[in-house]
């Protein structure tokens, strides 16, 4: 039976549907799996055992009741502790909301439960996500499934655990400079970083009002599409929230690739690559052509200039957002959190009012380089994961530019997807990240899609469980 937990939502959902498959039964598999392996690889903080179950019996009334709420009823997953659970502690993996009980949940929790998703826990994460290795100093650290000395990657890394591990089906992230899709690149799933506005963001801590994005983390890309199309949608509560969208449901899948165009700029794609990791990548790449993608090289004009952008939009968001609480309880934050707020102190309004100037104009000219052109195209992390307690304070902004090349879907804006692609001679995780237009989220779920299907090892993972508790061995 615990091999349904390694399923994709589709085949789980018509087991459900169709009364060869109890949510309550699912569920429990669910709940002792992460007894078994959570004490070792430490991906939750709040285990919601009684409240699992009150929900799966529920749904389990509705189903013989005749009533389906969807693809998702019954279908455990997991919440990084970001995000409001209403009666549910949400600590924001920090010591300072240890006991905070919302009274409401998260626009995007709420959505997953009228869609009838079970709730199993809290995912651990970094610090207020504000990292890229889930080395949680007050929760403990979250372990990399494949090898439990190395980081998961952050900050949503415990969703990628949970996810990667068959403890859920899926987990909801939040992503400011790729912590969706990072840490679910070095656990070898899928990470999708929809258009910014696209998913409600209320009932999230914030990091930055203007770079964070919340999104569907799953084993398959077909998967993230199902978990989206439910939460997604105008939220009056999100001023950012915006109120068009359609369907991204992966009816029709593509075939191929024929006609699809590619943009690849290599300079900023590949600096600072693992030969390993390059030598992933570039498979993958031959793979995309192999299905009939055109792979064409562009520039990026003003990139590095937008990024150190986002590093001062960042820090000074963030900070505005914690200093009334810095004034009364700044000794309950761990020390990588405090240098971030040291480096925001340090920025002049006028920093920052230029850091956003930059942005928009980098954005108008990346447009216009990806006129007749799908997607980007590049790794997720250039750097295998590195071992877990080696990361020193200073390193707590520059992590995520060093480990990979997510912030730059940020800074624009635009969806953004982590697919996995392979393993390094050590069998640590690769991703593939595809970049889309605004508003193309379909597409860019398409093409990963498409990808992800043509490899015979994507499959293999899927359903080899062995592979999964590869850190058993």
């Amino acid at each position: 039976m615990s091999e349904l937990l390694f399923e994709n939502i589709e085949t789980v959902s018509s087991l459900i549907q169709n009364k060869k498959l109890s949510p309550v039964e699912l569920t429990e598999l669910s709940i002792n799996r992460i007894k078994e392996h959570d004490p070792t690889l430490n991906a939750f903080i709040t285990l919601m055992e009684e409240e699992a179950i009150n929900q799966a019996r529920t749904l389990e009334k509705e189903i013989y009741d005749g009533k389906v709420r969807g693809f998702l009823h019954g279908i455990p997953i997991s919440v990084k502790d970001l995000l409001q659970t209403k009666g549910i502690r949400t600590t924001g993996g920090s010591k300072v909301f240890e006991d905070w009980i919302p009274n409401k949940d998260a626009t995007s929790v709420q959505k997953m439960k009228d869609a009838g998703a079970v709730i199993i826990g809290k995912a651990n994460l970094h610090e207020f996500a504000m990292g890229a290795t889930t080395e949680n100093p007050h929760y403990g650290s979250a372990k990399n499934p494949w090898n439990i000395k190395k980081i998961p990657g952050g900050s949503s890394g415990g969703s990628a655990i949970a996810t990667a591990t068959g403890m859920v089906f899926g987990s909801i992230g939040t992503d400011t400079a790729g912590s969706v899709r990072l840490p679910a690149a070095m656990c070898g799933t899928v990470g999708f970083k929809p258009t910014y506005g696209l998913v409600s963001r209320y009932g999230s801590f914030t990091f930055s009002w203007s770079l964070d994005h919340v999104g569907p983390m799953t084993r398959t890309v077909k998967d993230s599409a199902a978990m989206l199309e439910v939460m997604m949608g105008h939220d009056p509560l999100d001023h950012s929230s915006i109120k068009k969208s359609c369907s991204v449901q992966l009816n029709e899948p593509l075939k191929n690739l024929k006609g699809i165009k590619l943009g690849f700029y290599q300079d900023y794609m590949f600096s600072g690559i693992d030969p390993g990791v390059k030598r992933v990548i570039e498979k993958a790449f031959n793979q995309l052509e192999l299905l009939g993608a055109e792979i064409v090289p562009i520039d990026l004009p003003g990139i590095q200039e937008a990024l150190e952008g986002l590093k001062v939009i960042a820090q000074t968001e963030v900070l505005s957002f914690h200093n009334p609480i810095l004034k009364n309880h700044s000794q309950l934050y761990g020390d990588d959190l405090k240098f971030r707020f040291k480096y925001g102190q340090d920025q002049l309004a006028s920093a920052y009012l230029t850091a956003q100037r930059t942005r928009n104009e980098f954005i108008g000219r990346t447009l216009e380089q990806m006129k007749g052109i799908d997607a980007l195209i590049g790794p997720t992390n250039v750097q295998p994961p590195f071992d877990i307690g080696t990361m020193v304070p200073e390193q707590a902004i520059s992590n995520m530019f060093t480990l990979g090349k997510t912030p730059l879907a940020n800074i624009l804006g635009f969806p953004a997807l982590s697919v996995a692609c392979g393993f390094t001679e050590d069998e640590l995780p690769v991703g593939l990240q595809i970049i889309g237009k605004p508003l193309c989220d379909k597409r860019v779920l398409e093409i990963g899609d498409c990808y992800e299907t043509s490899q015979q090892w994507v499959q293999a993972l899927k359903t080899n469980i062995s592979y999964f508790n590869a850190y058993q061995h």
